[in-house]
C-alpha cells in the first residue's frame, strides 16, 4: 500500500511539473511574442506562428502568416507599446488557449497615434518541440 501511495505522488508532481514547464514555454512565447509585434523582425514572428496561423482583429479582418507578418514588419500595424494583463492560461495535451486583455499604443501607417484596449484568445501548439501560435481571436471589450 505504502509503494502504491508513493507511486501515486511521484506520477502527480511529475504531471504538475510537466503542466508548469509547459506554462512557462507558452508564457515566454507570449511575451516574444508581445516583444516581436512592438519590434517586428520577420524571422522572429515567422518562428513564433505556425504555418496555419489564423490571426482575428476586433475589427474582423483575418489574416494568414504571410499577412499578419506583413502587416507588421511594413508598419502598417505599428505597435509603439502593448501592455498584456489579466493572463490565463489552460493547457490540454498539445494545446494552450492563453487569455488576457491588451493594451496598447499604436502609431499605424496613414493613421494618428491612437490607443487599443481589447480582449485576446490566443491558440498555441506545441509542433514537434516547439510551441507556435496558430489562433488569436481579439474582441473588443
Amino acid at each position: 500500500m505504502k509503494k502504491i501511495i508513493i507511486l501515486i505522488m511521484l506520477v502527480s508532481s511529475t504531471a504538475v511539473f510537466s503542466q508548469n514547464k509547459a506554462e512557462k514555454e507558452v508564457i515566454a512565447g507570449v511575451e516574444a511574442l508581445r516583444l516581436a509585434m512592438i519590434n517586428p523582425d520577420k524571422e522572429v514572428l515567422g518562428n513564433l506562428v505556425s504555418d496555419e496561423l489564423s490571426y482575428g482583429h476586433s475589427s474582423g479582418n483575418i489574416e494568414d502568416k504571410a499577412s499578419f507578418i506583413e502587416t507588421l514588419v511594413s508598419g502598417k500595424s505599428n505597435f509603439v507599446d502593448i501592455t498584456l494583463s489579466e493572463q490565463t492560461i489552460q493547457i490540454v495535451d498539445n494545446t494552450a488557449l492563453v487569455r488576457h486583455n491588451l493594451l496598447a499604443t499604436t502609431h499605424d501607417t496613414g493613421k494618428a497615434p491612437g490607443n487599443v484596449n481589447i480582449g485576446i484568445l490566443l491558440v498555441w501548439v506545441k509542433q514537434k518541440s516547439e510551441w507556435k501560435l496558430i489562433g488569436r481571436q481579439a474582441f473588443k471589450r
